[in-house]
């Protein structure tokens, strides 16, 4: 059986992989985590322009999904009147992430 080396059997490129963990770690709020992707990003040729957007994509959604999940814990405890516009309702075309 063939083997193939790891970073020839992904879809990803380094520099979306980086991207990638570079807006996870902004959506955790790990500081040493964006503080070591810095480093491989800097090294893979990604621009401070595509890791600010990829941290200010993760702000959004991780913002997204705080309003979707408060607003879930109110409607459960019943301190709020349901909203089908949010992203627990994709199909009401309003989510907010």
């Amino acid at each position: 059986m063939e083997t193939r080396d790891a970073k020839q059997d992904t879809v990803l490129g380094e520099r979306t992989a980086v991207l990638i963990a570079m807006g996870a770690a902004t959506a955790l709020n790990c500081i040493p985590c964006v503080e070591h992707i810095y480093e491989k990003a800097i090294t893979s040729g990604v621009t401070t322009t595509d890791m600010q957007r990829a941290a200010e994509i993760a702000g959004q959604v991780k913002n997204g999904a705080h309003r979707a999940i408060s607003d879930s814990i109110e409607e459960l405890i019943g301190s709020k009147p349901t909203d089908s516009a949010s992203c627990l309702n994709p199909t009401a075309g309003a989510c907010r992430c």
